[in-house]
């Protein structure tokens, strides 16, 4: 299996070593909790590999002496990890019994991993709440987690005893680790409530994203105007929208290995074009073009973060508007930075050797990022 193979390889050689940097961590999970009557649940918990390759790392005591290479080691004690961080329990804080079903691969996914778990409520009484707090922290400050409930994705009207907080109700709730544990007899919320956290997260994906950040920066180091700007900008937006909503929607699918490496390609390309051409109004057919490589970035962005089946639409226009309020909030930082420095250091003119010192950093974090990606560099 590859998500196995990967991460044992990972662990076995981060084992004893200090240090928790991560190349990538998406810092996103899942739970999928099903009711299955009698006070019994069964929790899903999804998250990326690299996520729990990371937390490995950072919570190597918790497998002193453990040999993670036996078949069904690393299984058992991934199931372990989460069993141990997330709770099924009342306001007073008493917990339901719990067991891990299964863990390892998921299914639909193979860099993914899944950890099944069922929790037997009924000692427990009042009110059960789902606490993936310590998940959550153990994911990190910019932790987030999906709760859905119910098994089907496109649920029927509530039952009487689910209005009347007797069961649970189906819907989707994003929580963060400032969050609190979700009232399992409240219902979720609805697909525009869960706008504004998608929206959030999209102006976190950018903000964060620095490869991205890194691409719309050297298209506009030579800009000393206002209109070739808003040309660059708005052709990103056009064609990264178009492959973001066809990923995000799995009309259009492309291998994240692929999208990734010619990301960084686009990086090295606009960066060195800014030592042979100054031609600032024809960059937006650059942006124009690389924008639908980028937006199958976005949608992976997305597509990790978990987009609920009643809420496909909210979510991807949140989303992909947070992205357009963070890139231009960057350019509004950029550009009038830019201009400033001309005026103080140039004569209001641009400085051909800030943009070429600029644009060879910013080249060489994207050879960077490529010989990552395709593995020469760990």
């Amino acid at each position: 299996m590859k998500f196995r193979t990967k991460l044992t390889a990972s662990l076995l050689l981060v084992v004893g070593l200090a240090g928790s940097a991560s190349a990538h961590t998406a810092d996103i999970s899942s739970g999928k909790i099903v009711p299955e009557g009698d006070g019994r649940y069964r929790v899903d918990v999804g998250f990326l590999g690299s996520d729990i390759e990371r937390m490995f790392q950072e919570t190597q005591s918790e497998r002193a002496g453990v040999d993670l290479s036996p078949p069904g080691v690393l299984e058992a004690e991934i199931g372990k990890f989460i069993e141990r961080r997330v709770d099924l329990q009342n306001a007073e804080g008493h917990v339901c019994k719990s067991r891990v079903v299964s863990a390892g691969e998921d299914p639909t996914n193979p860099y993914d991993a899944k950890v099944v778990l069922r929790f037997d409520c009924r000692e427990v009484e009042g009110t059960i709440l789902y606490n993936p707090g310590k998940l959550l922290a153990a994911q990190g400050a910019r932790a987030k987690h999906l709760v859905s409930v119910g098994e089907r994705p496109d649920p029927p009207p509530l039952t009487p005893e689910q209005r009347a907080g007797a069961a649970p109700a189906p819907g989707q709730v994003l929580i963060y680790p400032s969050d609190g544990p979700v009232d399992l007899s409240q219902p979720l919320l609805g697909p525009w409530e869960l706008a504004p956290k998608f929206l959030s997260a999209g102006v976190e994906h950018i903000m964060t994203g620095y490869d991205h950040l890194c691409f719309l920066l050297a298209v506009v180091l030579w800009a000393t105007r206002a209109w070739p700007v808003v040309k660059i900008v708005t052709a990103f937006t056009v064609s990264h929208s178009v492959t973001l909503s066809l990923a995000a929607l799995n009309v259009v699918t492309l291998p994240s290995f692929w999208v990734e490496i010619a990301i960084a390609l686009s990086i090295i390309y606009v960066a060195v074009e800014n030592f042979f051409s100054r031609k600032v109004d024809q960059r937006w057919r650059d942006t124009f073009l690389f924008g639908f490589i980028h937006g199958f970035g976005f949608a992976s962005g997305l597509i990790e973060l978990g987009i609920p089946q009643r809420a496909v639409l909210p979510a991807l226009a949140s989303f992909n508007i947070g992205v357009e309020i963070g890139q231009i909030g960057v350019v509004l930082v950029v550009i009038p930075l830019l201009v400033a420095i001309d005026k103080l250091t140039n004569d209001g003119e641009r400085n051909p050797k800030l943009v070429y010192a600029a644009s060879g950093v910013i080249a060489l974090f994207g050879a960077y990022w490529l010989l990552v990606r395709v593995g020469v560099l760990s």
